[in-house]
């Protein structure tokens, strides 16, 4: 971006979730961009503070307003539900704004599918790309949405892309994923109550979970996806169990991983020294690390990320970074 333009001007619906409480605590201090205001994801809710950002964003949180949002902001970060996001895109995008959604309203490409798991949003527009920057960076940089992976996602498909890509792995693939439970979103209820999660770990959404087509679609591979919820606030672990073609070395495994992330600032190669979540809360890093048993050509590899941050909002940021011509790593690091 020329040094001397004017800062890009940036929006957020949906502040006061936990996701979007993070874009405003990223955004509000980003030094290459100006935050202009911060939206709750409800039109008739009345303004209100934030104590947790004093002195970060101390403008109050507003309801939403569609014709606001497009006056004051060239990109706009939407932390709505689907339905709400689906509604108000093809508006902003009339107003020449560009869209940095969180929500899975845009990321499913099949039409049946789309219908299936959010039949909110008929059509998608023109120009949506789906946003997992290190991998779709260069079909990033001229999209008009931006679709944000989602957490687990991002979470499997950082660790198998690029096996995928090397043609390193078989059918099926087994995702065994546990989640904080800020992933489950701030509405309570009976799942994510203190007295029903404290001391257990539960799995959930099995066969069911509408991350799973997303991660199918992307490796276009059949996947078993089991997620669980886990009694911490943030963070995702997945442990991944994956059949490798016949004479696959150790050495060809982690090549493939050395050389996608080569120039990736976010992803963390850890090897044979499996991650965990405490080394990547509060950050925007996924850490990866891998075991591979060569005598029964089976590999398991561990994702580690926070899923506010690196599964939310932290790339969000880092997919406006992108597009917007900064260094990627700006207001993240």
């Amino acid at each position: 971006m020329d040094p001397g333009a004017e800062k890009p001007r940036v929006a957020i619906a949906g502040a006061t979730g936990y996701a979007g409480q993070e874009l405003l605590r990223i955004l509000a201090r980003h030094p290459s961009v100006t935050l202009t205001t911060a939206m709750s994801s409800g039109t008739t809710s009345k303004p209100r503070s934030m104590p947790a950002l004093n002195h970060i964003w101390d403008n109050p949180i507003v309801p939403l307003d569609l014709d606001r949002l497009t006056a004051e902001a060239d990109f706009v970060f939407l932390a709505l539900p689907e339905a709400i996001a689906a509604k108000i895109v093809p508006s902003l995008l009339k107003k020449e704004c560009r869209v940095i959604d969180l929500s899975g309203a845009f990321r499913i490409r099949n039409n049946e599918q789309r219908r299936q798991w959010y039949p909110e949003t008929v059509d998608l527009p023109e120009g949506v790309v789906y946003a997992l920057p290190e991998r779709h960076r260069d079909h990033m940089r001229l999209a008009r949405v931006l679709a944000c992976p989602g957490c687990y996602p991002t979470a499997a498909l950082l660790a198998l892309e690029p096996l995928e890509a090397a043609g390193l792995i078989e059918e099926p693939i087994i995702i065994d994923a546990k989640s904080g439970l800020s992933g489950a979103g701030k509405t309570p209820s009976d799942r994510t109550h203190f007295s029903e999660n404290h001391g257990s770990v539960a799995a959930y959404g099995v066969f069911s979970h509408r991350h799973g087509p997303e991660i199918i679609q992307e490796l276009q591979k059949s996947v078993i996806f089991v997620p669980h919820l886990v009694p911490l606030n943030r963070g995702i672990l997945e442990t991944i169990y994956v059949k490798l073609r016949p004479a696959t070395s150790a050495k060809q495994v982690e090549e493939a991983l050395k050389t996608a992330y080569a120039d990736a600032p976010f992803v963390r190669l850890t090897g044979e020294v499996l991650p965990e979540i405490k080394n990547v809360a509060y950050t925007n890093f996924c850490d990866l690390g891998w075991v591979v048993d060569e005598a029964t050509q089976s590999a398991v590899l561990v994702s580690c990320l926070d899923n506010l941050i690196k599964g939310a909002a932290g790339q969000a940021v880092q997919n406006l970074n992108i597009v917007a011509g900064f260094d990627e790593r700006t207001g993240l690091l």
